[in-house]
């Protein structure tokens, strides 16, 4: 966790950004939650690339790190549900492309979705800036350490890790950034206590897709 790494003026261009956005979509369901930031607001694919978050990512991924897909969640009395625990396992393209090791494809608010080799997801590191607190009672972010190093993880197995792994509840206030590998088990249980906990998830990569796939946002 990087604490206090998003300062107020960050937040509330994040803010007011992604609010902008949201003003002009007609999906019901992007109340809650938005995906395709990069590909959908110029204004967002500059905030990803700020000096504060991008060092983040380069410091992990190297000088080539670039943001590569962009997620809005606002988890809240209205819509406090369960996540699961899982990896995401997904990353988002221009268009569909036929291409050895990369499948299956679906496309969601119009943005092409395609789990691709495991390589990689391996190679991409994701941000989640906090622009509220989110605690224990407030459906912080629940991880399995180190899970992230078994590749992809078959959904009837992830059950022993479940078991066997004991879980860390990142608590997180205003303006902290979790810097987490999507291949890391994750999972987040429904508010007790539910106030807006709105996350911009980030996610960076250093490497060119192959046969002409182009990163979306």
């Amino acid at each position: 966790m990087a604490r206090g790494a998003a300062d107020e003026a960050l937040l509330n261009k994040l803010f007011h950004a992604v609010e902008d956005l949201l003003s002009t979509m007609d999906e019901v369901s992007s109340t809650y939650g938005l995906r395709g930031l990069l590909a959908r607001s110029g204004r967002c694919r500059a905030l990803a690339a700020n000096p504060a978050l991008l060092n983040l990512a380069k410091a992990v991924l190297g000088p080539k790190a670039q943001a590569v897909k962009g997620l809005y969640f606002d988890k809240n009395s209205d819509a406090n549900w369960l996540v699961p625990w899982h990896q995401d396992c997904t990353i988002t393209v221009m268009e569909r492309v036929e291409i050895p090791g990369f499948g299956p494809w679906s496309e969601k608010e119009g943005i092409v979705h395609v789990q691709p080799p495991v390589k990689i997801l391996e190679g991409i590191v994701a941000l989640r800036i906090h622009l509220d607190d989110a605690g224990a009672d407030n459906g912080a972010l629940r991880v399995l350490p180190g899970t992230h190093q078994h590749g992809r993880i078959p959904s009837g197995e992830i059950s022993k890790y479940v078991e066997t792994i004991a879980p860390v509840i990142c608590e997180a206030k205003r303006g902290d950034v979790l810097v987490m590998r999507p291949l890391l088990l994750h999972s987040s249980p429904p508010s007790v206590a539910p106030s807006h906990r709105r996350v911009v998830h980030l996610e960076y990569s250093a490497v060119d897709l192959p046969g002409g796939l182009e990163w979306c946002g």
